[in-house]
């Protein structure tokens, strides 16, 4: 029941305390803390992506505009500027990353049952990562090139429900591949993998962790055909074959077979090729998985659009980590009350009602009861044309 409560504060109700502050005692978050607790800040974080405020000042002013209702909300120190700059330069953004965490097992333990468009019982992954520019005088710890600084955002999706299983926050001269280094292959499942994690290496540990990649070959690959079998030419597919690597590094760091599958996009006149350890699937399913690893692509456009992650509210690389891990936080929050409240409207439609009711005392449902999304997830995507090669 509501009872007059803010749609902010029974938003809140979705976020679980106890873990969170399980979270803050392991860094000791507040140490020499008197009055605006993690909490706080985490409160403030979360309400500067929702309604899309831009700078420390911008909150300061908005929150003070609605004194009477922060403690109903969920604050319990006074917010100010200065301090809450101080919290995100200072507070350990770990304590953040830890929380996000706990809110990524939730979502994706609600959309375990969703479909992606592929038939598989299996876990799905995609891992990529995208680079949000910086500058280099404000952000000197970010150096990515010579006279420019970058953040990049390393993102392991679980494709159903395209939640994230994990994020990697590092600066932008930190290669992709390196990111295999810190991946916990998961038994069973499939990672969907680009051409720039191509290292045999780090994927024959993949294998030998029992778990499957997919990913694009190169030109100059070197390798002799072991096996073959047929393809209906029809479907796109152009063979299908078992080889082994001849390189005189690859086939070192490979030993094992592996699974080559050409493809041919008629509609595009673009050829692929994959390579995969699993030699089970249909190879057109092969095909069909890498497609959908394009959704990564759109969960990083609808956070660049949506959350404030390309313009930042503090200059170290604390502050910076603090709110790139408010932001999936938040993310992800969207993605389940969705779920949890029944709501058939997009997440960007969710984000946007709930941007313009944060101060309403009415039920959270009542700002959806007489809308309805034209387009679902899946349809918004085709409209992108984010499902292509």
């Amino acid at each position: 029941m509501n009872l007059g409560r803010t749609v902010f504060s029974q938003l809140v109700d979705f976020l679980p305390t106890y873990p969170f502050q399980l979270c803050v005692d392991r860094y000791h978050g507040h140490r020499y803390v008197k009055d605006f607790s993690c909490w706080d800040q985490f409160l403030c974080l979360v309400f500067a992506q929702l309604t899309y405020r831009e700078s420390l000042r911008d909150i300061e002013a908005c929150l003070r505009a609605q004194q009477s209702k922060l403690y109903h909300m969920g604050f319990r120190g006074p917010v100010s500027r200065n301090t809450l700059a101080h919290a995100n330069e200072h507070r350990d953004w770990r304590i953040y990353a830890d929380f996000a965490r706990i809110l990524m097992a939730t979502a994706r333990d609600l959309y375990r049952n969703d479909p992606f468009g592929v038939e598989l019982s299996e876990t799905v992954y995609a891992l990529d990562s995208t680079t949000i520019d910086l500058c280099l005088a404000l952000f000197p710890w970010g150096k990515f090139r010579r006279h420019k600084s970058a953040v990049k955002l390393h993102t392991l999706l679980d494709l159903r429900g395209s939640l994230p299983a994990n994020v990697y926050v590092t600066s932008g001269a930190v290669h992709d591949v390196n990111l295999l280094d810190q991946l916990l292959p998961e038994a069973g499942a499939f990672y969907l993998l680009d051409r720039g994690y191509l290292d045999f290496g780090r994927l024959y540990r993949l294998t030998q962790g029992c778990a499957f990649f997919i990913t694009r070959a190169k030109q100059n690959t070197q390798f002799w055909r072991r096996d073959w079998r047929p393809v209906r030419q029809s479907t796109g597919l152009r063979s299908d074959q078992t080889i082994q690597l001849t390189g005189p590094k690859t086939s070192r760091l490979y030993p094992d077979a592996l699974r080559r599958i050409h493809y041919f996009d008629a509609e595009k006149e673009l050829r692929l090729v994959f390579l995969t350890n699993n030699f089970l699937l249909p190879a057109l399913t092969i095909a069909e998985l890498y497609r959908a690893r394009w959704r990564v692509e759109l969960f990083f456009r609808w956070i660049k659009q949506h959350l404030r992650i390309k313009a930042f509210y503090g200059t170290s690389e604390n502050a910076v980590k603090t709110q790139v891990w408010v932001a999936v936080s938040v993310y992800v929050l969207v993605a389940i009350v969705k779920k949890q409240l029944g709501l058939e409207v997009s997440l960007y439609t969710i984000l946007q009602i709930l941007s313009v009711t944060v101060f309403e005392k009415s039920p959270i449902l009542e700002g959806f009861s007489n809308f309805s999304d034209e387009f679902t997830d899946a349809e918004s995507c085709m409209q992108l044309n984010l499902f292509d090669f």
